[in-house]
């Protein structure tokens, strides 16, 4: 190889930088019970990290129903801010058109506890819970997505820049996630399908 100059392709494991900012606790609303009776009950909102080799790292944020296991909002971008994320929830309430109060449930990340963000939940009559410091399974839900993304998607393959990724995560969310693949807490039925359902009979 390198007589050749032929190198292999690595894929960069992303290492967050610790912040020295205090972390401010916040009500957890949610505390775990991630049971519903139906859709637009109790969303679960997170950012996670794709790597491009022209790009660099690029963020996703997804916003997953807890009833059917939808993935109802995202948002992919080059920098994760307040915007990313409000954007992801924007994009779910636009597509959900919720008639009542939601609980959408985050970290403590700076962008979920932002005043724009909380501005933008207090407009749409959207309750915010938080995750406590360091628990990582308050949010179980929406980290098991993103590692089932990770899994079936992007360990999978070498995105050159950020369109190639954004493209491959538009077509597994919307082509497979949602409408092709079975989830066996919802009857084995795909997340569309249940939606698609309980709209019928509502």
């Amino acid at each position: 190889m390198k007589k050749l100059n032929i190198k292999s392709i690595i894929i960069k494991k992303f290492r967050p930088h610790s912040s020295k900012s205090k972390i401010e606790a916040k009500e957890n609303v949610l505390k775990r019970d991630f049971s519903t009776t139906t859709i637009n009950e109790k969303w679960v909102t997170d950012i996670t990290y794709i790597y491009t080799l022209k790009d660099g790292w690029c963020y996703l944020a997804s916003v997953l129903d807890l009833h059917t296991k939808k993935i109802i909002g995202y948002a992919f971008s080059k920098t994760m801010d307040t915007e990313l994320a409000i954007k992801a929830v924007e994009n779910a309430y636009i597509t959900q058109k919720p008639k009542n109060t939601v609980i959408l449930h985050s970290d403590l990340g700076s962008q979920y506890t932002s005043s724009k963000f909380d501005d933008y939940l207090n407009e749409h009559n959207i309750v915010h819970s938080f995750s406590g410091k360091g628990c990582p399974y308050d949010n179980a839900c929406i980290e098991s997505f993103h590692a089932t993304l990770k899994k079936e998607e992007v360990n999978l393959a070498t995105y050159y820049d950020f369109d190639a990724a954004r493209l491959a995560i538009f077509e597994y969310i919307e082509s497979w996630y949602n409408r092709k693949r079975l989830h066996s807490s919802i009857g084995y039925m795909t997340p569309q399908q249940l939606e698609d359902a309980l709209r019928k009979t509502a």
